[in-house]
């Protein structure tokens, strides 16, 4: 109930965090990405997205990098939604990437109508990647910090209807290195525009704020239809989200060798 009360006093922007930002780390945890073709979203999954660019259904690899290279400029430069349209719509046109058309799913050969190129497609891909790539790099800094600002809280968006879950947490002030953080740092839905803010011991009473307890987990079982995997998903985190900040530098290149290996065999 507290929470509840707090979010309602204490509204966040996530527009002036990343003007606010240096988008150095944002910018080194984007670039550092390869690419990874695929027909639907969840053929590139969770941890894959730290390790790889990839857009649903763009299965050439130049138009893969020219979309990409638009949200690079909008992560570098600031670019805002509006002039990342305006500016790759036309391209996306000229190569014949827009609107419905009929594909062959290269997983069951079967052929369908889909949806390539439009405007809120755009913004999702502009979203999606901008949102993560700063989550990233924010907790790149928060781990280079956190013997100096060692408490996060968790922040909720300004969005008028705001997700139920996660209002739940606003206000909620734990250690930076809570088990917490490593399932429910934002970004953990599509468009969400929660945050988290660092905080010192002094800071914490300067704003009369206490180090609380995480909730505990409910958890939901998910099946991605593609690969046929049944997981277990925490309320609050979309499956295609769920992964621990921070892993591209730890086991994600072995986890990928896996995931190759597997489909070699057959497996």
């Amino acid at each position: 109930m507290l929470n509840c009360i707090y979010a309602m006093a204490k509204k966040f922007d996530l527009k002036p965090l990343l003007k606010a930002v240096n988008p150095e780390e944002a910018i080194a945890f984007f670039r550092q990405k390869g690419f990874r073709i695929g027909f639907d979203y969840r053929d590139v999954w969770q941890q894959e997205h730290q390790a790889g660019f990839t857009v649903a259904k763009a299965m050439q690899l130049d138009l893969l990098a020219e979309i990409r290279g638009f949200v690079d400029a909008a992560i570098a430069t600031g670019t805002t939604l509006a002039t990342f349209q305006k500016e790759l719509m036309p391209r996306l046109v000229k190569r014949g990437w827009w609107g419905k058309k009929e594909m062959a799913d290269p997983l069951t050969g079967e052929t369908k109508l889909v949806q390539l190129g439009s405007p809120r497609r755009l913004e999702t891909i502009y979203d999606t990647n901008l949102a993560t790539a700063y989550s990233e790099g924010q907790w790149e800094r928060i781990q280079r910090n956190k013997a100096l600002f060692p408490f996060l809280e968790y922040v909720r968006s300004a969005s008028v209807n705001p997700r139920h879950t996660h209002l739940a947490y606003a206000g909620l002030v734990l250690p930076a290195d809570a088990p917490f953080w490593q399932i429910h740092m934002p970004i953990k839905q599509w468009k969400c525009k929660c945050s988290v803010i660092q905080h010192t011991g002094r800071m914490l009473e300067r704003e009369g704020l206490k180090v609380g307890t995480a909730p505990p987990e409910v958890m939901r079982e998910m099946l991605n239809k593609r690969t046929g995997e049944i997981m277990q998903v925490p309320t609050g985190v979309d499956p295609a989200f769920h992964y621990p900040p921070g892993g591209r530098r730890q086991n994600l290149e072995k986890m990928l060798q896996d995931k190759a290996d597997a489909f070699k065999s057959g497996k």
